[in-house]
């Protein structure tokens, strides 16, 4: 019976031990923890051309959606739509930010298109010295 006890607990140490560090390797709490600290962060599934990414950048929450379509060689992302969640939350952000998160994605999708979504697209449209603020 002892053994029974021991067994029990041992496989309950292991279980939380396997569940904490799935959950600090989560990349959604990881997005979550950069939103609250105003740091950018890019949650995408890049295999995944049906699912949104999310970004976080100075404490703003944007998603983006992403089309497929043809290139010269290949089937690739080739237009991107991307938000903010809350368009209050844009407060104090530059032309200069919007440019910072378009090139880290042109990284991942080198062969997009990247539009904005209103007020961005107005705003970008408008302002043409860097700097300007919303």
């Amino acid at each position: 019976m002892m053994w029974l006890l021991r067994f029990i607990l041992f496989a309950l140490i292991i279980f939380i031990i396997y569940r904490s560090i799935k959950y600090l390797l989560n990349p959604k709490r990881k997005l979550e923890l950069a939103h609250e600290q105003k740091r950018y962060f890019l949650l995408d599934d890049a295999n995944n051309v049906r699912k949104n990414f999310l970004i976080t950048y100075k404490g703003v929450l944007f998603e983006g959606e992403k089309y497929l379509g043809t290139t010269d060689n290949a089937f690739e992302i080739v237009s991107i739509f991307i938000w903010p969640k809350s368009t209050a939350a844009l407060k104090g952000m530059t032309r200069d930010d919007f440019l910072f998160i378009e090139e880290d994605i042109h990284e991942i999708y080198p062969n997009s298109q990247i539009d904005w979504k209103s007020p961005i697209k107005e705003f970008l449209k408008k302002s043409q010295s860097p700097g300007e603020t919303i």
